[in-house]
């Protein structure tokens, strides 16, 4: 049975491949100790070794990047299960990521950030330290997403677009339960179809669109592996970080251990950033930041 999954690309390249900034093999820096004591954290035995990232985009590109990879990645997951609830959120994904597409030309922001990549992978080259294979397979393989795109064309999504089915269950979805049975009869009758045929249905879709989002999930890895993780303190819950002004950052990766009962609210723009540190108790009582300095790691990609 066809199978849709991420890249040979993606696949190959976290296998074997390291950040921009490992290509050059320089010793790290070490950070500086703080003098003062992080907020102590309570974490289970199976929770100890894990690690908690929290991201936040900085331009209205990595949003539309990031809200794509979500429904995408929803979309693949709920694919592969047999029951008719996990189509129906397969086929909601789909019709979320084009509400997304009908918005502005995606494609052609992402044939930017692939170009903009491959400027920075290429000044690589001139480096004596560089792993030139590893670098030459990374080129290649944007490369060849870019080509990919360029193939698609500019009415790549007509045929979703023209689809009676989908149009038809889009404009009941904005009904709350309005793609139940008896507002649906096709979509119910559908949905009752051996699994084998719905998958193949949801192929033919993914098809379409899986070389954008494909490009798309390659950029995001290569972005948030471009940077270390850096030790940090937030006195008090706070820290506030200015950018500098030669720095082009996009996007924002906080890391917590796993099982910490703290989570960080980001906020900011690429010239200047804010993270909370938020203490977590039930639902039923609002998360305030906590008063204690908290050391974390973060990423700014």
């Amino acid at each position: 049975m066809q199978r849709v999954s991420e890249s040979k690309f993606t696949a190959r390249v976290r296998k074997h491949s390291k950040h921009p900034g490992q290509f050059a093999l320089a010793p790290a820096v070490p950070q500086n100790t703080p003098m003062v004591k992080a907020a102590p954290t309570t974490v289970s035995s199976e929770s100890a070794d894990r690690v908690s990232e929290y991201e936040q985009p900085l331009n209205e590109r990595m949003r539309t990047f990031m809200r794509l990879e979500f429904l995408y990645q929803q979309m693949l997951y709920n694919y592969e299960l047999e029951a008719d609830w996990a189509t129906r959120a397969a086929t909601s994904s789909l019709l979320e990521i084009l509400a997304i597409l009908a918005r502005g030309d995606i494609r052609a922001d992402v044939n930017k950030e692939l170009d903009r990549q491959l400027e920075v992978l290429k000044g690589y080259q001139s480096q004596p330290e560089v792993d030139s294979q590893r670098l030459d397979t990374l080129v290649r393989n944007l490369t060849a997403s870019r080509t990919g795109l360029q193939a698609m064309g500019t009415h790549f999504l007509q045929s979703l677009n023209d689809s009676a089915f989908l149009s038809a269950i889009k404009n009941r979805s904005a009904i709350p339960g309005g793609t139940c049975e008896f507002d649906l009869p096709e979509y119910s009758h559908w949905l009752r179809q051996p699994y084998a045929r719905r998958q193949q249905d949801l192929v033919n879709w993914l098809a379409i669109i899986q070389p954008l989002c494909d490009a798309i999930i390659e950029l995001l890895w290569l972005i948030r592996e471009s940077a270390q993780p850096l030790e940090r303190l937030a006195i008090r819950g706070m820290y506030q970080h200015n950018m500098q002004k030669d720095v082009h950052c996009q996007l924002l990766r906080v890391l917590l251990p796993g099982g910490s009962p703290l989570f960080p609210e980001i906020s900011g723009s690429q010239h200047r950033f804010t993270v909370r540190f938020l203490e977590w108790s039930t639902i039923e009582h609002r998360a305030v930041q906590t008063a204690h300095d908290v050391s974390f790691k973060i990423s700014i990609c």
